[in-house]
């Protein structure tokens, strides 16, 4: 068990709960001790402390027991009063002021962190002048009325032997009206113990007349109380004492003067023995025998069971009084001011038990009397006393509990008492580690003074960090509250200290608002103090203050730039907050021996590069090793896992910057941090090769760039930006660094300057670098540290080119004549040109003489002599690889220009690849050739949607009813319908009726759909490799028709483009090219002239592999109104339709019709017959797609534009079929038959009446019939085909 004498607690009650002993003097006296430095009290002082004594102590028992260690206390008769409060405050603002000035030299050095801060003992955390400003505290409830502790109990008498009538000198100190008020007013007995002491100067002569004086004073006060001491017995004042006693009041002297210096050793232990003999055999005997004689009037008058009642019945009435601070007015010598002396004697003689009865019994008369003050005292001094006994915690926690909360009831009077008992029961706490309930008390000390509560939430926040487990939160929330109330009170760098300690706290958390008052706070105060580097390392914390609202924002950034101008100075930060860089998004782009037409094909995956130019990179016996494999010998070790860059072309950093404020921003001179250093000097790049990729914050700083704008002697330069951000607004911002001289190439970083005052720095992390490289030329070792190092190689050649006129946004099918333009503005030429395209049904490479042909009169179709040596093979598919002329180079200013075809194949999104393979002629470099990379991107919209349904003719061979629909899918455009041809030297096709009769309008509009029929023939078959020679002799068939009635050319189908980009989707087919069932269409329109369109616009629609052949004896046709007009306000509307079903087979044959009003209930399966080639699998009302895209994988954004398609369930169609659901029909052989269909349309529109089925069944067929007839169906389900009706409201 831990001896409470030995707790801080227990160490301050045993230095401030001692005997008071009142020291008068004579002025000779304090000016004999002043000579060191010293008055007459401080001369004595530090021997009243006496730690090793052995002094015998009977009180009130006759059990004995013994005092080891005791302490008298020395006050003058002037310092005996009650301290004035405003001399009380002012010295500990003093105290507090001079605590700030010595720590302030460790403001300018980092705080230490919260985790080295945790687990330190409490010594190392506390601040030392914690306890000088709690004892000053403690000291300014000194010497009240009612607390006999502070009383003095003896009284020493000085004079000085140079005194004149020294006798006479001590009677007149005594009876002097300089006597404290506590012996004038009553409340003080002054019949207390004197003790006489003569002061004699060594320096002032021999002391034969000090001793007849004291023989004197012997004869006069008696001869036990009267003392002779000699001082200042060295006369040079050299005296040095190893271990000075009076090293607490060096404060007060003279820095020039050692304190005590003309005491030597035979002073020093007079002084010694004067004291310890005072308190042995005089001061401790003397309150012995009052704690005595106080204890038997107790005893007489309040003890016992009669005396108890008696008190009582006195008392009895008292209840009714009104209440006072302090009650009735208690003299020296009313009983109860006897019985708290007693108890308080009792306390300084360490006789616990006696004290603890005396405060006990008089507690009650307190009470009864209202006394609230004396009763809080007294209560106070028993939980003090339970402390020191070591007895019932609980009792002395409710006995601070209740002295706290009653002198707090007193109101002003009691609060500086409230303020010691708080720190005593603190202490009491923290002694049993309550921390937690301790920082709850020093809460509830503070005052309405800033200057008191400051210390105490201080001292506060402090239990928080030493609870188990450290509540940091508490912790630093109390420093900042603190920090608040000593910068009202101008304690400017007590504020920093706290406000520093919080920082680290709150570092690495999500409080962000109380984060940034902290910092913002220390930075304003900082600047105060003139310290603007440390200020602005502060308000940097809180630039990027993005939670805040925009008049805070305004007004950190302000003051931020308020500082920085005082600096008169020009500051790099690291990693500036404002703006945000978006390392995520930082990407380099640079080039070898691959070059990018625009940002667009530089962002393309390498891999879909690789795999385009497979076949244009020439091959090599080595097997697939690139360029810079071969040379591997020329280029240094040291340098093959470096990027490669040419000199002369710039290097390009793509970094994005974002405004986090709500407030603009302002950039200027952002630029990229670059370093360049001679190749050749290989030694200096190994020997700081560490530095490099772990650049340093210094080192960053220091980086000089080696280019410079204006410099034409530079070995690099570098682009310039100045970026306005918005509110919240992020910018991608392109750098660009150009070197000019062969060499190793380093970007470190960007640096920016902000709002022309900071300048920002950012070291680009290399392992987050996203690099515009080729992944396969690196082996898997590669550096990440050499992201952003570069080998700059000598000059090369460099092809620049575009596409001109080519569309970002077209219609499917659009066809265009486009020139491609290459330009080298080097002096070295390039040859051997190659081109090879993503997409060839998108683009491919023209003939070199159509550059300058018309468009679109090229295309159109020759008479037979024109036909001459001019007929394409439709049968081979072009490659996507051309290669120009060996003859053609680019040099110079003279650009090259080549003819391209372009047609828009499928809608969609469509990313178009080009790469331009090119080789250096002669040049001795390490690079042979370079490729130019080109992307396109555009937008692809539905336009015509045309389908085809080919039935064959039953009464003639080699003859089929071809049935052409066409859907206008587009939102605002008008088509008209020029041409469609059949491919293939065998096919005839003719129109079934005249196209101004089908189709009188010409123009195709929106939404509109077009139904056509034609007959087409198969005269012959398919030309063969030994025909083609002979094929121009050969009588050319009809195999196109013109669907306009003017006389216009056809266009041929034969020749480039339009064989090319059919070859190529016939290549998009699963079919097989030869088969004979099958035939190609192409459907010729144009796009008229209009406000928006200057030219016409030429568009082919394609579609393969329709086939012939059918394998469903039943045909039918539905015949009725294509468009109709009605009142739907009236009622809906009711159209009949008539269906003619025709039995081609040799067998009766049965049928049902099948309608339904949704895709859901149609039943269809992928059982369909391939007479339907156009209508795929499974019944989905509405228009069909009948191209099959399996080359080009796109995602188109356009929504498809599908008419009549059936509304989701739960939801009103816009018609139902209104007859029978089923119908069925027998039909005979070679026979046809009618039924009747009935509709009801609820509002405008058009609509597919292509929901239907027809289920066939051949009567009498088996299978014991000729192989032929075996190979026959017998059942099957054909689906219907598009019809569309268009309803439109009457007017």
């Amino acid at each position: 068990m831990v001896d409470p004498a030995t707790t801080p607690l227990g160490k301050m009650l045993l230095d401030e709960i001692t005997p008071v002993v009142m020291v008068l003097r004579t002025p000779l006296v304090e000016e004999s001790c002043l000579k060191n430095g010293l008055s007459l009290v401080q001369t004595l002082s530090p021997f009243c402390n006496f730690t090793n004594i052995d002094v015998p102590v009977r009180t009130a028992s006759d059990q004995p027991y013994r005092l080891h260690k005791f302490k008298l206390r020395l006050f003058y008769e002037s310092d005996i009063r009650q301290p004035n409060l405003e001399v009380s405050k002012e010295r500990l603002k003093q105290v507090i002021g001079q605590a700030g000035e010595k720590d302030f030299s460790e403001l300018g050095s980092d705080p230490p962190q919260i985790n080295n801060v945790v687990g330190r003992s409490e010594s190392e955390i506390l601040p030392s002048w914690f306890q000088i400003f709690n004892k000053e505290l403690i000291h300014s409830v000194s010497f009240s009325d009612h607390e006999a502790f502070d009383h003095p109990v003896a009284c020493l008498l000085v004079v000085s032997s140079k005194d004149e009538q020294p006798i006479s000198k001590f009677v007149d100190l005594f009876n002097t009206n300089k006597l404290p008020s506590l012996l004038n007013d009553g409340a003080m007995d002054p019949k207390i113990m004197k003790h006489y002491l003569l002061v004699h100067d060594s320096q002032d002569g021999s002391s034969e007349k000090a001793t007849k004086v004291l023989s004197e004073m012997r004869s006069t006060f008696g001869p036990n109380d009267c003392h002779l001491l000699c001082i200042n017995s060295s006369h040079d004042g050299e005296i040095e004492h190893q271990d000075n006693p009076w090293d607490s009041y060096k404060s007060d002297a003279s820095p020039s003067q050692r304190l005590g210096c003309f005491l030597n050793i035979d002073d020093f232990n007079e002084i010694k023995d004067l004291m310890q003999e005072l308190s042995s055999k005089h001061i401790i005997p003397y309150m012995e025998q009052k704690i005595r004689l106080l204890n038997q009037q107790v005893s007489a008058t309040r003890k016992g069971f009669r005396n108890q009642i008696k008190n009582l019945w006195w008392r009895k009435g008292k209840e009714d009084t009104l209440d006072s601070s302090n009650g009735p007015m208690y003299t020296f010598s009313s009983i109860e001011s006897q019985i708290r002396m007693l108890g308080d004697y009792a306390f300084m003689l360490r006789d616990y038990e006696l004290a603890l009865s005396n405060y006990r019994l008089i507690s009650t008369d307190y009470k009864l009397d209202k006394a609230w003050k004396r009763y809080a005292g007294v209560q106070e001094m028993m939980g003090l006393t339970y402390f020191m006994l070591d007895q019932s915690r609980k009792e002395a926690e409710y006995c601070m509990e209740n002295a706290f909360s009653t002198y707090l009831k007193i109101g002003s009077s009691g609060q500086q008492n409230a303020t010691r008992c708080g720190l005593w029961w603190v202490e009491m706490l923290r002694t049993r580690d309550q921390n937690k309930e301790a920082a709850t008390v020093y809460f509830r000390i503070c005052s309405e003074e800033p200057l008191h509560s400051a210390v105490m939430l201080e001292q506060a926040s402090y239990c928080y960090l030493l609870s188990k487990p450290p509540m940091l939160h508490k912790y630093g929330f109390h420093l900042v509250l603190s920090g608040d109330r000593y910068k009202k009170c101008d304690q400017i760098k007590h504020a920093i200290r706290t406000y520093r300690s919080a920082v680290s706290v709150y570092k690495g958390t999500t409080w962000s608002h109380i984060k940034d008052h902290v910092h913002f706070h220390i930075g304003q105060w900082y600047a105060f103090l003139g310290m603007y580097d440390v200020a602005v390392a502060h308000m940097l914390e809180v630039l990027a203050c993005s939670h805040q609202s925009k008049t805070t924002q305004e007004l950190y950034l302000r003051d931020f730039l308020q500082i920085v101008q005082k600096t008169a100075k020009t500051f790099e930060v690291l990693k500036l907050q404002l703006p945000v860089i978006n390392i995520s998004s930082l990407k380099v782009f640079f080039e070898d021996h691959r070059t990018y037409a625009s940002a667009a094909a530089a962002s393309v995956r390498e891999s879909l590069w690789s795999s385009l130019e497979e076949d244009i990179i020439p091959s090599l016996s080595t097997g697939r090793s690139n360029w810079l494999e071969l040379q591997s010998k020329l280029i240094s070790k040291q340098y093959k896992e470096s990027n490669i860059c040419v000199a002369g072309e710039p290097v390009k950093v793509n970094i994005e910057f974002k405004n986090p404020l709500q407030i603009p921003i302002s950039l200027s001179s952002v630029t990229l941090i670059c370093e360049l250093s001679p190749r050749s000097d290989e030694t200096n790049m190994d020997a700081g090769n560490s530095t490099i990729e772990l650049q340093k914050e210094e080192e960053l700083k220091s980086s000089t760039t080696m280019g410079d704008m204006s410099s034409e002697v530079s070995s690099f330069t570098l682009s310039e930006a100045d970026v306005l951000l918005e509110s919240g607004e992020a910018i991608l911002v392109q750098l660009t660094v150009t070197p000019k001289v062969e060499g190793i190439l380093k970007i470190v970083g960007v640096r920016w300057k902000l709002s022309g005052s900071v300048v920002g720095l950012y070291n680009f992390e290399t392992n987050v670098v996203k690099k515009r490289i080729a992944k396969g030329r690196r082996g898997a070792k590669s550096s990440p540290s050499n992201d952003l190092k570069f080998l700059v190689i000598e000059s090369l050649p460099k092809l620049e080119g575009f596409i001109r006129h080519i569309p970002e946004r077209a219609y499917a099918g659009d066809l265009q004549h486009l020139i491609l333009e290459l330009r080298n503005p080097s002096e070295f030429s390039v040859k051997n040109l190659k081109i090879k395209v993503s997409h060839p049904r998108f683009l491919c490479v023209g003939k070199q003489d159509e550059l300058m042909k018309e468009f679109p009169a090229c295309l159109e179709k020759k008479t037979v002599a024109e036909q001459s040596g001019a007929l394409g093979n439709s049968s081979k598919r072009p490659h996507a690889l051309f290669l120009f002329p060996e003859d053609i180079t680019v040099q110079g200013n003279a650009p090259l220009l080549w003819p391209l075809w372009f047609r828009a194949a499928v809608p969609g999104n469509i990313s178009l690849l080009i790469t331009i393979y090119y080789e250096m002629g002669n040049m001795s470099s390490v690079i042979k050739y370079r490729t130019l990379r080109m992307r396109y991107n555009m937008q692809v919209l539905p336009s015509l949607n045309v389908a085809y349904q080919i039935s064959p003719c039953p009464s003639r061979l080699r003859q089929f009813l071809v049935r052409m629909d066409i859907l206008n899918q587009t939102s605002s455009e008008s088509f008209q319908v020029h041409q469609l041809s059949a491919v293939g030297h065998q096919w005839e096709i003719s129109l079934l009726q005249p196209f101004d009769v089908i189709f009188p309008s010409k123009s195709l509009f929106t939404g509109q759909a077009l139904s056509c029929f034609f007959i087409l023939k198969n005269q012959g078959k398919s030309l063969t490799s030994k025909d083609k020679s002979s094929s121009l002799s050969l009588p050319l068939l009809e195999s196109d028709v013109n669907l306009q009635a003017s006389n216009d050319r056809l266009f041929d189908i034969s020749s480039s483009p339009l064989a090319d980009f059919h070859c190529c989707e016939r290549s998009q087919g699963v079919s097989s090219q030869d088969d004979p069932n099958t035939v190609d269409f192409i459907l010729i329109s144009w796009l008229p002239k209009t406000d928006g369109v200057s030219d016409s616009r030429l568009f082919s629609h394609h579609a393969c592999y329709c086939s012939i052949l059918s394998t469903s004896p039943i045909t039918w046709l539905i015949d009725g109104p294509r468009t109709t007009h009605h009142n739907f306000n009236a009622s809906f509307c009711q159209i009949n339709l008539r269906m003619t079903l025709h039995n081609s087979s040799d067998t009766v044959a049965s049928v049902r019709v099948n309608t339904f009003d949704s895709s859901s209930s149609s039943g269809q399966s992928s059982g369909a017959t391939t007479t339907q080639a156009s209508v795929p699998s499974g019944n989905q009302s509405g228009w069909h797609e009948v191209r099959a895209l399996t080359e080009i994988k796109v995602t188109s954004s356009i929504p498809r534009n599908e008419v009549g398609k059936s509304p989701s369930l739960g939801s009103v169609f816009p018609y139902i079929w209104s007859g029978s659901s089923a119908t069925s029909v027998r039909l005979e052989p070679k026979s046809t038959a009618e039924i009747l269909l009935e509709i009801c349309v609820f509002s405008p529109g058009t609509y597919d009446l292509s929901n239907y089925s027809l289920n066939w069944n051949l009567l009498g067929v088996n299978d014991q019939g000729n192989e032929e007839e075996g190979t026959k169906q017998s059942s099957g389900t054909c689906y219907g085909y598009p019809y569309f009706l268009t309803v439109l409201e009457s007017a």
